[in-house]
């Protein structure tokens, strides 16, 4: 049974239908499919956000007590190594960048030059594909988290 997103809004509607068939497609290993969703996840205003929020969601549902570098050292080495069918390969710093992005605590450099938008999505599809196989979840329900956790947030500040 897939999700429509008919009730979000249009730009969340884009990014959850584009999250949906980028992350669908890295788990079916489809490199046509996920190099397909790839560019309208990238242009998607706020995506980086939510998959951002999703990640945070299931790093804290897979280590409820916390998160150390070991963690996130291990979460880099195991996404690469399932990932390692890919091409282009996989780039462990965009990984780290996404996942440093997702907890807060990722302070970049004005001057320094990060991975492409499109290579953003691309990592981002891959790790949460990932992380949903970890043990096999649907994505549906962490995109529906993130976004509810947005909409509070945006309404409190």
């Amino acid at each position: 049974m897939s999700t429509t997103w008919r009730h979000l809004p249009a730009p969340a509607q884009a990014i959850a239908v584009a999250a949906s068939d980028a992350v669908a497609a890295a788990q079916a290993r489809d490199r046509d499919g996920l190099e397909a969703a790839v560019g309208p996840l990238a242009a998607a205003e706020g995506s980086g956000l939510v998959l951002g929020a999703v990640v945070r969601l299931l790093l804290e549902e897979a280590h409820p007590d916390g998160l150390a570098g070991d963690d996130v050292r291990r979460v880099i080495e195991d996404c690469v190594r399932a990932a390692a069918v890919w091409e282009p390969a996989v780039d462990p710093h965009a990984l780290l960048v996404l996942l440093a992005g997702a907890l807060g605590v990722h302070d970049q450099d004005e001057e320094a030059q990060g991975p492409a938008p499109e290579a953003l999505a691309r990592h981002a599809a891959l790790l949460v594909a990932h992380l949903l196989n970890t043990p096999r979840r649907p994505l549906a329900g962490y995109l529906t988290a993130a976004f509810t956790e947005i909409e509070r947030t945006e309404l409190m500040d």
